[in-house]
């Protein structure tokens, strides 16, 4: 089978690269950077992957220069991008302005590899170096108003170099780009999902031998594909399913996902009730990457528990998870992978338990809309495949937790200079005391939000000050637009801790939410809406602060925020308001880069 290599150098959509390449019917496979050029020549083609490092710092991660001589088809994207300029005699230095999120790029050329796109395009950037100069041979092929050199070609050598990421969905023209480029390459059109459930069943059989797998199984479409995908290869008297209800499921969610297992024929499963264990664990603790460390350790402690009480022999059985790429690759489960967060099955326990082949991770490889297609194909119902995605640890990472406020140490300067800029959209804006993940340049932030209100602006104006903002202003990786009050004058946090009184009080608002995205029609619009509680307080009051963050994606690696008709916004805003111990209500605004879908 023909085959394109992405060469790896630790960026977040790297083996996403590798999913586009597959779903244009060619195999790809993700390689390490610094591969030797001679164990290449059986591909076809050469991607170099985006990566959070610089091509400016001594220890930077190189590759084989020997690569451009191989005579094939090579696409550098983002760091391979600069790192191909770097190599071939060009020049990389630093931007003087970043690009995380949409930036609209003009092509000068339009040929070859970028036949087919407009002149005129919106692309996707995450980054701060840029090439300044670009190498002889190579002609500018597109550049941005902070980029000159978005894109360049060696035509006679067929190398292609972007800026910008053509592997994700919100570069709009993309698939093109890289659909040409595969065509480029002559490989043949060969890969399909069929071909992949044959070949990982296959696999299955063979690492699990004569073993049996106890899987963690939590309702959703992961862990459930993971079960059929599991049962397809070894039978069910060799699979048992171990589901936890940590107290933090939505409302009603653990009946709902009892009986959906039952529906698809999953009987043996045991269910655990863990609500008092995870309270107990979580008690005083506010650090988000503690929480999670908490949670997937608890995890496993359960499991060792359940698995005694059925007196299972551990050297007879193997870890079964419904672990996706995105976990792996935000956990920094790749070499050079800068980490996001810590995903609860992707602790140090579990890692090391991988390491001495204990782990079955079936769906490890693929992304949420391949998990999903493999799902149709093994006869999952629609409603199972496509419902909303919902984090492992469940509401405790969407319930933020302080113990007093954190503001920037320059937050009065900060703040004149943020102003100046939403002044033009005639808004006010504060800095909020707390601190959310995000992801810029492909390497983890922890930083603040910053809140704009004051007057109701258009979504195409929002989204414009959002990135405007986070692409300036270092501290900031986050934007929020103030719904409920119209106007705060200070802002202050309340101590708060994971209790059941604050998961009680998100799965009220969460149930007011879902409910009424089901009921306008737009909950298949969306891709998922995580709302969250912060113990922010406005204008003097002890009341909470909610977040409602939905977004558009297809696997999660990159987001918009979704842009719902402010209508139906007003009338969520009515009836979340009802719950008197909510004091404001904010709309999370920030596509993926630079904020991550979850806060935490």
């Amino acid at each position: 089978m023909d085959k394109i290599a992405v060469l790896d150098f630790g960026g977040q959509y790297a083996h996403l690269i590798a999913n586009r390449v597959r779903r244009l019917g060619v195999y790809s496979e993700i390689l390490e950077g610094s591969i030797d050029a001679k164990n290449l020549s059986d591909y076809k083609g050469l991607i170099l992957s985006g990566g959070p490092a610089s091509v400016l710092a001594l220890d930077s991660l190189k590759c084989d220069q020997n690569i451009f001589n191989l005579g094939i088809p090579i696409l550098g994207i983002c760091y391979g991008h600069q790192l191909a300029a770097a190599i071939l005699g060009g020049e990389v230095d630093k931007g003087v302005t970043r690009e995380y999120g949409s930036a609209n790029v003009k092509f000068l050329e339009r040929k070859s590899i970028f036949e087919g796109v407009d002149e005129y395009e919106p692309v996707w950037m995450s980054h701060f170096d840029q090439v300044i100069k670009a190498p002889e041979g190579f002609e500018v092929v597109a550049a941005t108003e902070d980029c000159p050199i978005s894109a360049m070609a060696d035509y006679k050598r067929n190398i292609f170099c972007v800026q910008f990421h053509p592997e994700v969905t919100h570069t709009p023209c993309g698939n093109t780009i890289l659909g040409n480029f595969v065509n480029l390459t002559n490989a043949k059109h060969e890969w399909d999902i069929s071909s992949y459930i044959d070949n990982i069943v296959g696999e299955i059989k063979q690492k699990v031998g004569d073993k049996k797998v106890f899987l963690m199984i939590s309702g959703g479409v992961d862990s459930t594909v993971a079960f059929l995908l599991l049962d397809k290869a070894l039978g069910q008297d060799k699979v048992y399913g171990l589901f936890v209800d940590t107290g933090f499921m939505r409302l009603g969610e653990r009946e709902e996902v009892e009986k959906a297992l039952k529906e698809l024929g999953v009987t043996n499963l045991h269910v655990y009730d863990g609500g008092k264990e995870y309270f107990e664990a979580l008690k005083n603790v506010y650090e988000p990457e503690q929480k999670r460390k908490i949670m997937g350790n608890l995890f496993l402690d359960i499991q060792e528990k359940v698995s005694g009480k059925l007196n299972l022999n551990p050297n007879e059985w193997m870890l079964g998870q419904g672990t996706i790429y995105p976990d792996t690759i935000e956990t920094a489960g790749t070499k050079h992978a800068d980490k996001i967060k810590t995903h609860h099955n992707q602790v140090d326990r579990v890692k090391q338990l991988t390491k001495e082949g204990k782990v079955i991770e079936p769906l490890s490889q693929l992304y949420k809309d391949e998990v999903r297609k493999v799902g149709e194909k093994l006869g999952l119902p629609t409603v199972a495949v496509w419902r909303h995605p919902f984090p492992g640890p469940g509401l405790a990472v969407r319930v933020l937790c302080a113990e007093k406020a954190d503001y920037p140490q320059n937050s009065a300067d900060l703040e004149k200079k943020l102003s100046e800029v939403v002044l033009n959209y005639g808004c006010k804006v504060k800095v909020l005391p707390i601190k959310s993940v995000g992801v810029q340049g492909d390497e983890r932030t922890y930083k603040h939000p910053a809140v704009i209100f004051g007057k109701q602006i258009s979504w195409e104006d929002a989204n414009k000050l959002s990135t405007q903002l986070t692409n300036r202003f270092p501290e900031i990786n986050r934007v929020l637009l103030g719904l409920m009050p119209a106007s705060f004058d200070e802002l202050d946090i309340q101590k708060a801790y994971l209790t059941s009184e604050r998961i009680s009080l998100l799965q009220k608002a969460d149930k007011i939410v879902m409910d009424y995205i089901k009921e306008v029609g737009i909950d298949k619009d969306i891709w998922q809406f995580p709302t969250v509680l912060i113990p922010v307080c406005v204008n003097g009051s002890t009341a909470e602060s909610l977040v409602l963050r939905p977004v558009c994606s297809q696997e999660a690696m990159t987001a918009n925020f979704y842009q719902m008709d402010f209508d139906n916004l007003d009338e969520l805003v009515k009836k979340l308001s009802a719950l008197k111990e909510i004091g404001a209500i904010f709309y999370d605004i920030t596509n993926k880069p630079p904020g991550t879908i979850e806060w935490e």
